[in-house]
C-alpha cells in the first residue's frame, strides 16, 4: 500500500512556510516567484493554519483586488487537517475529496516534513498504475504455454 512518506520522498522536500504575521502580499509573491499553490503557516514551530489560492482569491475579491496591509492570520485556513508520513495514499484521497483540499501538510508530531498536493497524488497514481501494468504485462509474457491452446491460437 502506496504512503505519504513514499511520495514525498519522490516529490523532494523542498518547504515553503509563512508566519500568521506575514503580509498578504509578501505571501503572493513567495508563491508566485516559487510557483507554488499553498504555504504552510508555522508559528512557533507549530503548525497554525495553511494558505492556498482559494483563501487569496477570496480575499481579493472582497477586497476588490488589493491585498491591504492583512496579515495571513486574517485570511488563512486556521484548521487545516494533516496526516502522518504513515498515512495511506487511499486515506489521503478520501480526505481531500471530503475536506476539498488541494494540499495536505504532512506532520511527524509537531515537525512539518512536507505538503502533498492534489497534483502529487494524481502523479503517484498514475505512477502506480503504470508499474502494476508493467508487472501485468511481464507476467503474462512469462505465462505457461499449453501446447493445445498455442496451436488453437494459430489457427
Amino acid at each position: 500500500m502506496l504512503k505519504v512518506s513514499e511520495i514525498l520522498k519522490v516529490k523532494g522536500n523542498a518547504l515553503y512556510t509563512a508566519s500568521p504575521d506575514t503580509p498578504i502580499l509578501q505571501a503572493i509573491e513567495t508563491m508566485s516567484e516559487q510557483d507554488i499553490g499553498s504555504l504552510v503557516i508555522m508559528d512557533h514551530g507549530q503548525l497554525a493554519g495553511m494558505l492556498t489560492f482559494r483563501e487569496l482569491i477570496r480575499h481579493l475579491h472582497d477586497n476588490h483586488g488589493t491585498t491591504g496591509s492583512n496579515t495571513l492570520r486574517s485570511i488563512m485556513d486556521d484548521a487545516p487537517v494533516s496526516v502522518s508520513p504513515n498515512t495511506s495514499a487511499d486515506e489521503v484521497q478520501r480526505l481531500m475529496l471530503d475536506k476539498h483540499a488541494r494540499y495536505i501538510p504532512v506532520m511527524d508530531g509537531p515537525t512539518l516534513l512536507g505538503v502533498i498536493s492534489f497534483y502529487d497524488m494524481a502523479q503517484a497514481i498514475v505512477a502506480a498504475q503504470q508499474f502494476e501494468n508493467d508487472m501485468l504485462k511481464a507476467y503474462i509474457r512469462d505465462w505457461p504455454s499449453d501446447t493445445s491452446d498455442s496451436e488453437s491460437a494459430r489457427s
